[in-house]
């Protein structure tokens, strides 16, 4: 194991099991940030005006984002096992605060999901839409490694690939015209809206 992860896992996770408040925190980030940013994804669907378009069809944009950020890290961890520090690392030399299956440790996909999802919003999406998301995102990739779960470098990784997966779906989002209209159409909203209201 490189010296960088294992200095950066130890300045995070020396901190794990004293602090008890600290704990249920990074611990609650680190397990549950996919109901997390589902249920923003719900509050922003249902909160922006119901005639602006372009904002929903930015939040289809962001989920598909997180979505390519998921497939890609599959496609990494299976090409590249990488054990998880828990695995490996001496008994008593860590703290692991949630429990976790052996998989692969490389890249999180956790991480890799919250920065797609984040970085998606960064072109088009409301202030508030994208400061939550983006905040939420680094808060999940230091809970991860304070939990125990993750090396640094596996969030560090996660955060390129959320990125680079907002950046590919962005390049093509006039491809997901069509499956936003489906689901303004389900919700009556954007030129639906107006329809329903004549």
């Amino acid at each position: 194991m490189n010296w960088f992860d294992l200095s950066g896992y130890h300045a995070l996770n020396q901190w794990a099991g004293h602090i008890h408040s600290l704990d249920l925190i990074m611990s609650f980030f680190a397990q549950y940030a996919l109901e997390i940013y589902a249920f923003l994804f719900v509050i922003a669907w249902f909160t922006l005006p119901k005639p602006d378009t372009d904002l929903r069809h930015a939040l289809v944009i962001m989920a598909l984002s997180g979505i390519l950020a998921l497939i890609l890290n599959l496609v990494i961890a299976n090409i590249w096992f990488r054990p998880r520090p828990f695995v490996i690392l001496p008994k008593g030399t860590f703290t692991q605060l949630i429990p976790h299956s052996v998989d692969a440790s490389f890249p999180s996909d956790h991480a890799s999901g919250s920065f797609g999802f984040a970085a998606g919003s960064w072109n088009k999406a409301p202030f508030w839409v994208r400061w939550s998301f983006t905040l939420l995102a680094f808060l999940v990739a230091i809970a991860r490694v304070y939990s125990g779960v993750h090396w640094p470098t596996d969030v560090l990784a996660s955060v390129v690939i959320g990125v680079a997966s907002s950046k590919i779906i962005w390049l093509i989002n006039p491809l997901f015209k069509p499956l936003t209209n489906l689901i303004l159409r389900i919700f009556h909203y954007g030129k639906y809206a107006k329809e329903n209201s004549n």
